[in-house]
C-alpha cells in the first residue's frame, strides 16, 4: 500500500500536488488518464494502482500487473510543443525511469528503443504513450510507466525474459520511494521537452546510456520488419538500422536482439 499523506508531502511544489488518484484495483491507469484528460484534467494529474486487471503495453500487448508487486502509474501531460516532437516523449520518459531506478536502487537500467526498460538482458519495465493531437499540436498525452518491483515469478515463453528490482538488487525496494523519484524525474524531462535545445539533446542522451541504439544487431518488429545493425537515432527520435539493403529509418515498432543462425 502507498502512504498517501507522505506521498503528497514528498510531491508538494511539483505539478502533481493535489492531483494524485489512487485505486487499489483498476482496469488500466492509462485508460483512466485518457478519460480524465478528455474531460479536462490538468497537466500533472496522476493515476496509479496496486493492481491492474487490463494493463497493457505498446501494440496492445498485455502487461501483467499483479497486486502490490509493481509500480503502475500514468500521468496526464499537456505539451506545448509541435506534435512532431512526440516521438521524443517515450525516450524522455525512459530516461526519467532510468534515473529513478538508479537513484532508489543503485541499479543501472538499459533503455531498449523505444520503450523497454531492461536490467541486463531481462525486462523490468515499459512505457506506453497515448496522445491526442489537434492542429499539429499534442492536446494531451497519457504517459504510462510500469516497473516490476517485487515480482519473483514471471510468465514463461516471453520474447524477453522478465525480472524485477527486488530480484536484481537482492533486497526489497520501496514502491513509495520509486514513485516519488519517478514523478519528480518525469517532471524535469517534461519541462525540458518544452525547450528546443534541451529537446534536441534527447537522442544523444539516449545514445549515451543505451546499449541498443548503436552497434547492436537487431530484428525489427512492426510495419517494416528487417534485420540489421542499429546506427543511432535521428533528431526526432526515430531509429536508424543499417541493413543489407541499405539504411532504414524505423518510426514505429520495436526491436529484439537478432536471432543467430
Amino acid at each position: 500500500m502507498f502512504e498517501m499523506t507522505a506521498l503528497e508531502t514528498a510531491l508538494a511544489g511539483t505539478m502533481y500536488a493535489g492531483k494524485l488518484h489512487y485505486d487499489a484495483v483498476t482496469g488500466s491507469t492509462n485508460t483512466n488518464a485518457l478519460l480524465a484528460a478528455r474531460a479536462g484534467a490538468a497537466e500533472g494529474t496522476v493515476f496509479f494502482a496496486d493492481e491492474q486487471t487490463e494493463g497493457r503495453g505498446r501494440g496492445g500487448n498485455a502487461w501483467r500487473s499483479a497486486a502490490g508487486e509493481g509500480l503502475y502509474v500514468s500521468v496526464v501531460l499537456r505539451p506545448q510543443f509541435p506534435a512532431l516532437r512526440l516521438p521524443l516523449l517515450p525516450l524522455a520518459a525512459g530516461l526519467a525511469a532510468m534515473r529513478a531506478i538508479d537513484e532508489v536502487t543503485g541499479l543501472r537500467a538499459d533503455l531498449r528503443w523505444p520503450n523497454d526498460l531492461l536490467l541486463g538482458e531481462r525486462k523490468t519495465g515499459g512505457i506506453l504513450m497515448e496522445a491526442h493531437t489537434e492542429r499539429n499540436t499534442a492536446a494531451f498525452v497519457a504517459v504510462g510507466i510500469g516497473i516490476n518491483v517485487h515480482q519473483r515469478e514471471f510468465a514463461p515463453g516471453l520474447s524477453t525474459p522478465g525480472t524485477s528490482l527486488d530480484v536484481e538488487s537482492g533486497r526489497s525496494i520501496s514502491r513509495q520511494a520509486l514513485m516519488t523519484a519517478l514523478l519528480k524525474s518525469l517532471e524535469r524531462e517534461a519541462r525540458d521537452l518544452q525547450d528546443d535545445a534541451a529537446a534536441a539533446a534527447i537522442p544523444a542522451r539516449v545514445e549515451a546510456v543505451s546499449t541498443w541504439v548503436r552497434g547492436r544487431r537487431v530484428d525489427v518488429h512492426g510495419p517494416r520488419p528487417c534485420t540489421g545493425i542499429t546506427a543511432g537515432l535521428e533528431a526526432n527520435g526515430f531509429l536508424r538500422v543499417q541493413t543489407g539493403d541499405g539504411l532504414v529509418t524505423v518510426q514505429t515498432g520495436g526491436i529484439r536482439a537478432a536471432e543467430t543462425n
